[in-house]
């Protein structure tokens, strides 16, 4: 209902969804609108996610299940990390196709040049992604966008600040990105929740948007609440 009154009062008429997958749910937003527009669906989208703290329901069961730090802070890829902290917030993406942007004198903040979706499957928990799994769906990203692992200077990752998902993206990375770099060439990675929380629904689009004001503005964030590299990541 909720995308379908966004639509109304904005006198859209394309395609209208509201899309579930947990905390990728805004990034899927942005896969599929990318693909409605490459199918010309659509001129323009409008994609992004919103989380809204309005209940202490999942609170108290993830206090529970012992998902949460105990001083509400992500302490990602430190030894300390000991959970996430929740947020809220929203965020909105514009898009076109770039030859549209262009023609139309939009101003473009940045380009994207490829996405991909996959599922872990059978994997030991929930906050135990698979390693594998993550892996094939950055190359798969990366064989979309025409980009080859070395062109890529800086990733910004799911980074929950968890014990065991920290260490396994962190692996995941370095499969992909690390055999034969040059030294010379680092890659940089960095979580958004270290500054705003983890937005649940919204954490993906945060992390883009943080991604676009990196380039434009040519700096990246600071990494916050890293004092010691976590000893589970091969560094």
């Amino acid at each position: 209902v909720a995308s379908g009154r966004l639509s109304y009062i904005l006198g859209l008429q394309g395609p209208s969804l509201t899309i579930d997958t947990a905390c990728s749910s805004s990034l899927v937003a942005v896969h599929q609108a990318c693909q409605a527009l490459r199918a010309r669906e659509c001129r323009m989208a409008l994609a992004g996610g919103v989380n809204l703290i309005l209940a202490p329901d999942l609170f108290i069961a993830l206090s529970h299940a012992r998902f949460l730090a105990p001083d509400g802070r992500c302490k990602t890829f430190d030894a300390a990390a000991d959970g996430f902290s929740r947020a809220e917030g929203c965020g909105v993406l514009v898009l076109k196709r770039l030859e549209d942007a262009r023609a139309d004198g939009d101003r473009i903040l940045a380009v994207i040049r490829g996405s991909a979706l996959n599922q872990d499957g059978p994997s030991s928990g929930l906050t135990a992604p698979s390693g594998p799994a993550q892996e094939a769906v950055i190359r798969d990203a990366l064989t979309r966008a025409g980009v080859t692992p070395h062109d890529v200077s800086y990733v910004e990752a799911h980074g929950t600040g968890t014990q065991l998902g920290d260490p396994l993206e962190v692996h995941a990375l370095g499969a992909v990105f690390g055999p034969g770099r040059d030294p010379g060439n680092p890659l940089f990675i960095g979580s958004v929740k270290t500054n705003l929380g983890h937005l649940e629904g919204a954490a993906g689009v945060m992390g883009v948007i943080k991604v676009v004001l990196s380039l434009r503005h040519r700096a990246i964030p600071a990494h916050l609440h890293f004092r010691t590299p976590s000893p589970h990541i091969a560094w």
